[in-house]
């Protein structure tokens, strides 16, 4: 049966993944630059509502690459140690070298904090230069989940990587296709890849009413200003039952 997981910022939507039958959710912030670390505060919300859904908290303390400093990624253990705490689900790593393949020492540093939490491994995979070889450390590291792409812009065009991902991993880990899953590919993106999980922001565009100066931006996109993208159960439902 297929498993979708919603990439989520904020109770709200977690309570709609739930609603349109998601297994999981990512709990990130900031997720127009690619998802960081979210507060405390929306982690606790998140947490303390009760929800009959897995949920995986995003490790990521900054936008831009993933090459990090000892501070950095000390601050990254500490984050999955306050998760694993907290009683979450899981955990959502990746950090790579300046020269591109997958830092296994911070990596190791981040599982042993994750303990017997489950780990994702995200798509910092889809910069890496030897996504193969990559592979089989992600695997040696025991991520259970890799998120890609298939290192392209989005998975429906990585899907031949995808598909190769999946036959090498032979059930060692969960190949889990991600970036532009609508409910209109999802069923041609499995069915070219086999895969069984699929990660989407699940997301319809709303209209924020509040008054603003004309003449003030705040969005990175000028034409995005006022525009709230926010997972919708109708959107996640349909990315769940959805067939060819």
């Amino acid at each position: 049966m297929r498993t979708i997981e919603v990439c989520c910022s904020s109770l709200d939507e977690a309570r709609e993944a739930e609603a349109g039958g998601a297994r999981r959710i990512e709990l990130c912030a900031a997720i127009a630059c690619g998802g960081v670390t979210p507060s405390l505060g929306t982690i606790r919300t998140v947490v303390e509502a009760g929800l009959n859904i897995d949920i995986n908290v995003l490790i990521r303390p900054r936008e831009g690459g993933f090459c990090y400093s000892e501070a950095e990624v000390e601050a990254m253990c500490r984050d999955i140690d306050t998760c694993r705490r907290m009683g979450l689900h899981g955990v959502v790593i990746g950090a790579l070298t300046t020269e591109g393949d997958i830092d296994v020492a911070a990596c190791r540093q981040m599982m042993e904090a994750a303990g017997e939490m489950s780990v994702t491994f995200h798509r910092a995979f889809d910069v890496c230069r030897r996504p193969m070889e990559a592979l089989e450390q992600i695997i040696a590291l025991g991520c259970d989940r890799l998120l890609t792409s298939g290192q392209k812009p989005s998975a429906a065009e990585g899907t031949e990587l995808i598909a190769r991902l999946v036959g090498q991993a032979a059930g060692r880990i969960i190949i889990m296709p991600g970036a532009g899953i609508n409910p209109s590919n999802v069923a041609l993106i499995e069915q070219k890849t086999a895969a069984t999980e699929f990660h989407s922001t699940a997301a319809v565009n709303l209209i924020d009413y509040a008054y603003r100066g004309a003449d003030v931006s705040f969005a990175a996109y000028p034409d995005r200003e006022g525009i709230i993208r926010h997972s919708a159960r109708e959107v996640v439902s349909e990315l769940v039952n959805n067939t060819l």
